[in-house]
């Protein structure tokens, strides 16, 4: 090895050395977190990823001048190789929140390997600067402890999963990015082909079909990290791509299948956290998840849960109540509510206007509050409209009390219901403290199983699968569903793990009987010819012996935000997206060359004008 190449390499690491070490010859290497000269004799902490060591310079101790030269030439974030010897902090200044805060590193070489220009933003823990601007310098950004631990514990959470899976057999296998566009509920982000102009790649929403045929080519169990796209809208914690460990399997049923994925969570719950997992995980069908919490994702981590009040007020004479029930509601709607015990004086007037606004985010036309008075008395806008016998079963039904307050949601679909009182339901847990902040309390985990296949459309006038087009209908269903009857009351074999109210997988078993098959997409409005187009080579493959088959994905980057104990998921992924679906950092999406567009057969169009 030549001299240069040794002053670019070291013998440890910047979080490695301790009192052990003291007095042993060393080579350092990483970028200075800060300076400081006191008086001629320079201090300086060198960090990297394992850690920060604070190293010294004095000119008695340094070889020859250019060492002492460059010591006095450096600044924050220069990235230094240097050489000395470890030695005891002097008394009084050893640094207890170090690893490496009883030793030092008397250096007596230095190389300068990079200069670094006045930095953005300072590299600390906590740091005051807009999200947009870490973005943009993302690559700093990384340089910070927080990020750089939280892909870590991503790596390991990956490193444990594939371990696990490796045990129970599974196989990895890669799968293409470069696919066919089929509808999967998104829209696709498209690849044109130079070679067959005209004709277009995909890129895979989820490996849906591709890991389905690998059951039917007999490899048993598979996973991968698989990077999955969707050209959708985004939402605030959503990004364009992202990452899911995608499992499948064949020959199993959920009793068999999900001991193997709840153990491979209590893993990850016991390595990283520390924490141990009851198992098995509870299982809750949908209906009672929705009738109980109004959402198919419930927090079980606190109480408000539902209350069923369209029995009560089946013969009220408020208009809204009659709205939601009557005829016309032809009976799909309700009228629900949820008791907060306790607390009315804590809920202003402009809380409740704010609640309302929130409830009408998800469809609601309004919001009725009741509070109860010192007195027993019940205080709200409709109070006048409600009779003597439905005052006394509110109060039954809540159990009501002095100082309580009753939310009410009523519409003439129980969609609209469950949604902004599941909604409302999680506002108040928050503003009262009782949902615990990411990274406290005992993990709740819960499967949702037993979900609707099918949901009708009022504007479309049909159906739609409630899940992708090749989830099963549960087999006792089998019959109703190929020839399609009762399709309202079609229960799939589908099944989401759910974690502290996230959806954090979802799966279900496949459909493997052609005719099975034939009869969802027949169902969803697909004519034999628009099935063999979109699915053709699916469908043959089916003809050819299929095992009964399933499997599930959860979501990477969601995952890694609960083990890492922070909530948007950009501060588990290295490079996010912006809420626009734009990178900051490389000024991506961009425009390219006119010859490059030609080259493949495109000519882009001036925008739709938006009158």
């Amino acid at each position: 090895m030549s001299q240069t190449s040794k002053r670019t390499v070291r013998s440890h690491t910047c979080g490695e050395l301790r009192a052990l070490q003291l007095g042993d010859e060393v080579t350092l290497c990483g970028w200075v977190a800060k300076r400081r000269d006191h008086g001629g004799v320079i201090f300086a902490d060198l960090r990297d990823r394992y850690g920060l060591t604070q190293i010294v310079f004095d000119p008695q101790l340094t070889e020859g001048e250019t060492a002492h030269v460059n010591a006095g030439r450096i600044r924050s974030e220069y990235v230094l190789w240097v050489k000395g010897r470890v030695r005891k902090r002097p008394e009084g200044m050893t640094n207890s929140k170090l690893l490496t805060g009883e030793i030092e590193v008397a250096c007596t070489d230095i190389v300068i390997l990079s200069e670094a220009k006045t930095i953005p933003f300072p590299i600390d823990d906590e740091i005051d600067v807009a999200e947009t601007v870490r973005l943009k310098y993302r690559y700093l950004d990384l340089r910070r402890t927080p990020l750089q631990q939280n892909l870590m514990t991503r790596h390991r959470m990956l490193s444990i999963a594939r371990n696990h899976l490796d045990q129970n057999q599974f196989i990895e296998v890669e799968t293409p990015i470069l696919y066919k566009s089929t509808p999967e509920g998104a829209r696709d982000f498209i690849v044109p082909s130079r070679l067959s102009q005209g004709s277009f790649y995909a890129l895979p929403q989820s490996p849906q079909t591709l890991k389905q045929l690998l059951m039917i080519s007999g490899l048993d169990r598979y996973y991968q990290v698989a990077r999955c796209f969707r050209d959708e809208d985004l939402r605030a914690d959503r990004q364009p791509e992202f990452s899911q460990i995608d499992v499948e399997f064949s020959f199993l049923d959920e009793e068999a299948f999900f001991p193997i994925v709840e153990s491979m969570m209590a893993k990850l719950w016991k390595e990283i956290m520390g924490v141990e997992v009851s198992l098995p995980f509870p299982r809750m069908p949908y209906s009672e998840a929705m009738s109980r919490f109004g959402s198919d994702k419930p927090d079980v981590r606190f109480g408000l849960e539902l209350q069923d009040l369209s029995a009560l007020f089946a013969k009220s004479t408020f208009q809204v109540f009659q709205g939601a029930l009557g005829a016309e509601a032809q009976g799909r709607g309700s009228v629900r509510g949820i008791k907060v015990e306790g607390l009315a004086e804590k809920f202003s007037r402009k809380d409740l206007d704010d609640l309302q606004s929130h409830a009408a985010g998800y469809g609601a036309k309004g919001m009725l509050w009741i509070k109860v008075q010192p007195t027993g008395e019940l205080q709200s806008p409709a109070a006048k409209f409600f009779s003597e016998e439905e005052k006394q079963g509110l109060a039954k039904t809540f159990g009501l009390k002095p100082g309580d307050l009753v939310l009410i949601i009523a519409d003439r679909r129980n969609k609209v219901v469950f949604d902004a009182l599941g909604a409302i339901r999680l506002w108040v847990g928050n503003r009262l403290g009782m949902i615990p902040k990411p990274g406290e309390g005992k993990p709740a985990f819960l499967w949702v199983v037993n979900f609707p296949l099918m949901e009708y459309d009022e504007k479309e006038k049909r159906y739609f699968a409630c899940h992708h087009p090749f989830t099963s209908p549960r087999p006792e269903f089998f019959e109703d569903f190929i020839q399609g009857k009762n399709l309202d009351k079609i229960e799939a074999s589908a099944y989401d793990m759910v974690l502290n109210g996230v959806e954090i997988g979802g799966g279900s078993l496949r459909i493997y009987r052609p005719d099975v098959q034939a009869a969802m997409f027949k169902l969803l409005g697909l004519t034999p010819e628009e099935a063999k187009e979109k699915f053709g080579f699916f469908l043959e493959a089916l003809q050819y012996g299929t095992p009964p088959h399933g499997g599930i994905a959860f979501g990477v980057d969601r995952l890694a935000a609960i083990l890492c104990g922070v909530g948007p998921i950009r501060d588990v992924m290295a490079f996010p997206k912006t809420q626009k679906g734009t990178c900051l950092m490389s000024e991506s999406p961009s425009e390219v060359s006119r010859d490059q567009l030609l080259e493949l057969g495109i000519a882009v169009l001036a925008p739709p004008s938006k009158e």
